[in-house]
C-alpha cells in the first residue's frame, strides 16, 4: 500500500483541484486567525463542495472553542478534526464525543523527550501527527506551517506501532528520505508546496504527490 498524502493550508479552488487531481488522499482547510492559510466560513464551504467523497477532508484547529468547532462542522463536516494546538487528553476526547468525528492530535517534536506524549494520546485520537516544535527563537511563529523540519531519526529510534502521519519541512526534495526513514503510514505538507507563505502552487502540489506516492 503507497503511502498517503494530506495537502494542508489549501485556500483556492485551483490549488484545490490540484491536489484532487494529483492523488491526495487528504485536504485540510486552516482555521486559526493568525495563520495566513486561514479560511472563512463561507470559503470554506465553497471549497469543501468540491472535495470528492473519497478524499477526507480535514479542518485544523488550535485551542479552538466548541462555540467555534460548531461552526466549523456544520459548515464543512470535516472527516477529521485535527487539534493542533496544546489540547489535552481530556479535551480531544471531549471533541470526540461532541461531533462524532476522528481526531488528528498534533504532537510537536524538537528531542526525544518530546515523543513521550505518544502515550498520553495514541489511545484517544484516531491518527498522532508529528510536527517540528517551533524554537522559542523564532519569532511569530505559527503553530505549524512553518517549513521546520525536526529529526526524523527520533522517530525512527521509537518506532510507533501505529500509523501516523509526518509533517513539518517536508517538500518533494525530502519526503522519500523521510518516508524511508520513518516508516509514516501520512505525509503532511503546506509552506513545502508553497512559493510564498499561504501561497500555494500547482506544480509544486503535482511534484510533491508523485514523488512521495512512488516513495
Amino acid at each position: 500500500m503507497s503511502v498517503q498524502v494530506k495537502i494542508c493550508g489549501l485556500s483556492t479552488a485551483d490549488t484545490l483541484e490540484a491536489a484532487i487531481k494529483g492523488g491526495a488522499d487528504l485536504v485540510g482547510f486552516v482555521f486559526y486567525e493568525p495563520s495566513p492559510r486561514n479560511l472563512d466560513l463561507g470559503t470554506a464551504v465553497k471549497l469543501a463542495k468540491l472535495v470528492p467523497d473519497h478524499i477526507r477532508k480535514v479542518a485544523l484547529v488550535v485551542d479552538a472553542d466548541n462555540a467555534k468547532l460548531d461552526g466549523i462542522v456544520e459548515a464543512i463536516s470535516p472527516d477529521f478534526i485535527q487539534a493542533h494546538g496544546s489540547e489535552t487528553p481530556e479535551r480531544v476526547v471531549e471533541i470526540k464525543q461532541r461531533y462524532g468525528c476522528p481526531v488528528i492530535k498534533a504532537i510537536k517534536v524538537s528531542k526525544a523527550e518530546d515523543l513521550d506524549e505518544i502515550a498520553l494520546y495514541e489511545n484517544i485520537a484516531d491518527l498522532v501527527l508529528f510536527d517540528a516544535k517551533v524554537p522559542d527563537s523564532l519569532e511569530d511563529a505559527l503553530p505549524g506551517g512553518n517549513g521546520l523540519a525536526f529529526d526524523w531519526q527520533l522517530i525512527a529510534n521509537r518506532k510507533p506501532q501505529f500509523d501516523f502521519i509526518l509533517s513539518g519541512g517536508l517538500e518533494a526534495d525530502n519526503v522519500a528520505e523521510a518516508l524511508h526513514m520513518t516508516g509514516a503510514a501520512i505525509v503532511d505538507v503546506s509552506s513545502g508546496v508553497e512559493t510564498a507563505l499561504g501561497i500555494k502552487d500547482k506544480q509544486l502540489i503535482a511534484d510533491f504527490l508523485t514523488t512521495a506516492k512512488e516513495a
